[in-house]
């Protein structure tokens, strides 16, 4: 008896059964997974085509759209709303839906993957792209075993060499910022970063590191304090830093936020920027425009990164080759009203 004539659609261990293969080889071919042999594959397709079933590239063509989901920590930053931005235009020149989600557990507990990843299968989702989470080889496992792209965004930990991120020269930006600092005459020159774990802190820092040394300039331990990308720990580090015996002349602050937090306890301080202290942010958001003074920062491309993001996603849906699994686009130094010679 065919399996088209049972009366009801089988399910996939029934259509095992009459091809004589596993369950999961089944799974396989229908999530169209290649670790299956041709004869083999040839069989099940066969069989399931005549059951009903289609594989996610066909519900995918007769379903309307490619949905994308895009997780961040957080989307309440301008950081944030600027990525997005560059997502969704070009979502919408290739006719891509974009659904958002909060990385939650990700990594740590909460969460479970192997259930999010089935439902992204269930709910026909093309691809995931994860905003500044740390994502392990573990973590990835239940996406790589249903073959669903990932992209993560501004990793903070290195990625495995199979995962594709895209980001920007987080070191080469760091050592513009401080290269700008010390052609303005500091030598005295702080880094407020984020987690030091971050890869993109420590890429920064060691930007700044580098530029130091070039000029024959020690690092001073004390000038460089980690911690998080929020505006209270740019309040609290001037304050340390303003205490030191022998304090900066300037700042480099590893993102607009921390900058922004230093701008606010100087005022409170009745330090003067950029006549007192001269001040570098990082990422160039609309932050480092409407301050006051306006901030003089590393600008990334934000919108760039996040079109560079879902173009990957959906050239791997396709299985087409990537040309590289890390995606670095530059950054710009731009200089405007909060750094200047120190005083004489």
């Amino acid at each position: 008896m065919s399996l088209a004539s049972q009366g009801q659609k089988p399910n996939l261990a029934e259509i095992a059964r009459a091809v004589g293969v596993s369950t999961p080889t089944v799974s396989k071919v229908l999530n169209e997974r290649k670790d299956v042999a041709e004869k083999t594959r040839a069989k099940v397709l066969a069989a399931l085509e005549e059951a009903g079933y289609r594989s996610p590239a066909q519900r995918r063509t007769t379903m309307g759209p490619e949905v994308v989901e895009v997780a961040f920590d957080s989307v309440n930053t301008t950081y944030a709303s600027t990525l997005l931005s560059g997502i969704l235009a070009y979502a919408a020149t290739v006719d891509v839906e974009i659904i958002l989600s909060t990385t939650g557990g990700l990594p740590a507990g909460g969460l479970d993957l192997s259930r999010k990843a089935q439902r992204m299968i269930d709910e026909r989702r093309a691809g995931l792209i994860v905003v500044t989470s740390a994502l392990s080889t573990a973590h990835l496992a239940a996406f790589r075993r249903r073959r669903i792209p990932v992209v993560v965004l501004d990793p903070l930990n290195l990625p495995p060499a199979d995962l594709v991120s895209v980001g920007a020269t987080n070191f080469a930006g760091g050592r513009a910022a401080a290269e700008h600092l010390l052609d303005l005459g500091h030598t005295r020159i702080a880094y407020l970063g984020g987690p030091e774990s971050a890869e993109y802190n420590q890429a920064r820092l060691h930007g700044y590191m580098s530029a130091l040394m070039a000029r024959g300039i020690d690092v001073d331990p004390a000038l460089v304090i980690n911690g998080r990308f929020h505006a209270d720990h740019g309040a609290e580090g001037l304050g340390a830093l303003a205490a030191l015996e022998n304090p900066p002349t300037a700042i480099f602050a590893g993102n607009d936020v921390i900058a922004v937090g230093v701008l606010r306890e100087a005022r409170r301080l009745g330090i003067r920027v950029p006549e007192d202290l001269s001040l570098v942010g990082f990422d160039g958001t609309a932050l480092a425009e409407d301050s006051v003074p306006s901030l003089t920062s590393v600008a990334q491309p934000l919108q760039e990164m996040g079109r560079a993001a879902l173009r990957s996603i959906l050239l791997q849906a396709k299985g087409e080759q990537l040309d590289s699994h890390r995606v670095e686009l530059a950054t710009q130094l731009v200089v405007r009203e909060s750094t200047a010679p120190p005083r004489a």
